[in-house]
């Protein structure tokens, strides 16, 4: 057994609640950074007398540029360690909500996203290669579940703050706030960089016995994740973009109802990892755990798309029992990937891995978008029953072709 691993076996309780804070208060800030200018557009709208389209696309840089750089900082964190780059990350999405507050123009706001979205790129390899090689391996399923919890914190509290702060001051002092949120946190971990300190280690044969820095890329298992997280994108940008007005066109619901929709599905998908993290103790149910909660999802979409309620209200309860059964997978979803990933190559598999996300958040839109368009709004849940459908097969798949490649080569899962 390696040093490393002996370390983590025999980690003490507190070290490893302070090593999931750390990283899940960083992970907090990276998604509340992703919503720093949508929920101000009405207001920038206004301010640089530009479109929807133009403030849309503002977002479309930044998650290219989180994907690209999400892809290559995993063999950067791998190189030099997750805590320096965690830092530089912290320090860009800093600069940029300051850069935002003091924009003068559109195009401004289009370099600071490129900004936040470098910044934004580096906290996927950094945080699992943080919680992997950190934490012991008893209470990875819990380290996974407060990382799913405070990312979707980070999402919940980025318009309730922005919007307050701009309805009682204005939208470049929420940005300056933000900006300071975020450099607050910065110096939190710098603080404690004790607590995030990892030794650099020299690459190893990979699970395929190959050297190199990219063998990793040979293995099936590590293109199966990036399905599956490419699918999980796709179906969480149909969620936060067009389900809830989709689900209201069909039942008739009020506005101030849809609204909530969102909401309680995000609170719902935080209380879904608290419970998944107890059941993810047990690597071996993963992929059934990944099939229970989006089986469940994918029923309640169906529900949505076909049902009849007596009240509306029923609608944001469904929405909110869907973020739970999506949230109750989240956690055995992390540890499939761990499962499949090379003694130190952490940082360089979740950069590609996770790189599904952003590609897939950005493609969402467009397809959906087009459904939405020509008023098929009962195609838009069907087709998000059917994502949720297809991360079932893409859970399954991964667990097989990681047995498949594990058995010849006898790696200790």
């Amino acid at each position: 057994m390696s040093t490393t691993s002996t370390l983590q076996n025999t980690a003490p309780f507190n070290r490893d609640v302070g090593v999931i804070g750390l990283v899940g208060l960083a992970h907090m800030i990276s998604h509340f950074s992703q919503l720093l200018l949508a929920p101000l557009f009405p207001w920038l709208k206004d301010e640089f007398n530009v479109s929807y389209t133009e403030l849309g696309f503002l977002m479309t840089i930044f998650f290219v540029v989180s994907c690209v750089v999400q892809t290559g900082s995993g063999f950067v964190v791998d190189r030099f360690g997750p805590r320096p780059i965690l830092f530089a990350g912290l320090s860009l999405l800093g600069i940029a909500a300051l850069g935002y507050s003091i924009s003068t123009s559109y195009w401004m706001l289009a370099g600071f996203a490129v900004v936040a979205g470098v910044g934004n790129g580096v906290f996927h390899p950094v945080d699992y290669t943080l919680i992997n090689r950190k934490v012991s391996p008893s209470r990875l399923g819990h380290a996974y579940s407060v990382h799913g919890i405070t990312g979707s914190l980070g999402w919940a509290l980025a318009p309730v703050l922005l919007v307050s702060l701009t309805l009682a001051y204005s939208w470049r002092t929420a940005l300056l706030v933000a900006a300071l949120l975020a450099f607050s946190v910065l110096a939190v971990l710098v603080l404690n960089r004790r607590k995030l300190a990892l030794p650099v280690v020299q690459p190893v044969k990979d699970v395929a016995g190959a050297e190199g820095s990219l063998d990793f890329l040979k293995i099936p298992a590590v293109w199966m994740c990036f399905t599956f997280f490419f699918v999980n994108a796709l179906g969480l940008g149909a969620i936060q973009a067009f389900a809830p007005e989709a689900a209201r066109r069909l039942h008739d619901v009020p506005l101030a109802l849809v609204a909530m929709c969102l909401t309680v599905y995000m609170l719902g998908n935080a209380c879904g990892m608290l419970t998944g993290g107890f059941l993810a103790s047990n690597p071996a149910r993963c992929e059934r755990i990944v099939g229970l909660g989006f089986g469940s999802a994918a029923l309640i979409s169906v529900t949505l798309a076909f049902g009849s309620f007596g009240s509306p209200i029923v609608v944001p309860v469904l929405f909110a029992l869907m973020g739970f059964s999506s949230g109750l997978a989240a956690p055995s979803r992390d540890l499939l990937v761990k499962r499949s990933t090379p003694e130190n190559a952490t940082g360089r598999v979740y950069g590609v891995v996770y790189s599904g996300l952003d590609i897939g958040q950005a493609l969402s839109p467009l397809f959906f978008g087009v459904l939405m368009d020509h008023g098929n709004f009962r195609g838009v849940l069907l087709c998000l029953a059917l994502v949720q459908g297809v991360l079932i097969v893409s859970a399954f798949s991964v667990g097989r072709v990681r047995r498949t490649a594990t058995a010849p080569n006898q790696l200790a899962t």
